[in-house]
């Protein structure tokens, strides 16, 4: 009996040690379980804030290139209004040249000025034959010269930009109308 007696105690011993270790391992298990959650929740956070940074600097990087588009599209407005504007100031002051240089503002045509002539009641005696061979020759001389001046005017404009060809045709008004003022000279001279 005392044998047994000290069999089923050291059975039961044994029992309780193997029950001490096995909730000591539970233990510790239940730790690692806890810690990696922890370091996972960590981990978690730490990720979440790290995406939210980038977020912000990329929102941030977005408003400043944003911002530097409408800059520079401003830019762009201002520079395009001011070549604008130079551009009419330009027109502006080849049209008041144009003006100027074209005999008050407009050439009268050869049937306009006759009229002026004959109701001006001039009394100077002129026969009309003379006046018509006058203006005959006058006309003669100012065909011929305008022919020139188109002939080496499209050569020219053949080598130009349209832009460029439409400023020349617009310079040229004015030797149209010196060339009007010289017919009207030469018929009045011819009076």
């Amino acid at each position: 009996t005392l044998r047994t007696e000290e069999r089923q105690r050291l059975a039961r011993e044994r029992r309780e040690e193997r029950e001490k270790q096995h909730a000591a391992k539970e233990t510790q298990i239940l730790e690692k379980e806890r810690k990696a959650k922890l370091q996972y929740e960590k981990q978690l956070e730490e990720r979440q804030r790290k995406l939210k940074e980038m977020k912000q600097k990329e929102e941030q990087r977005r408003a400043a290139v944003e911002e530097k588009r409408k800059q520079k599209i401003e830019e762009e407005k201002e520079k395009y209004e001011a070549v604008m504007h130079r551009t009419l100031e330009r027109n502006q002051r080849l049209e008041t040249r144009l003006k100027r240089w074209s005999w008050g503002g407009s050439v009268t045509s050869d049937s306009e000025s006759k009229t002026a002539l004959l109701s001006t009641g001039s009394k100077r005696s002129t026969s009309t034959a003379n006046l018509k061979q006058a203006e005959g020759a006058v006309s003669k001389r100012l065909s011929s010269s305008a022919a020139l001046l188109n002939a080496s005017d499209r050569a020219r404009r053949s080598q130009l930009s349209p832009l460029d060809s439409s400023v020349i045709s617009r310079l040229l008004a004015p030797t149209q109308a010196s060339l009007a003022r010289s017919k009207s000279a030469a018929t009045l001279s011819a009076d």
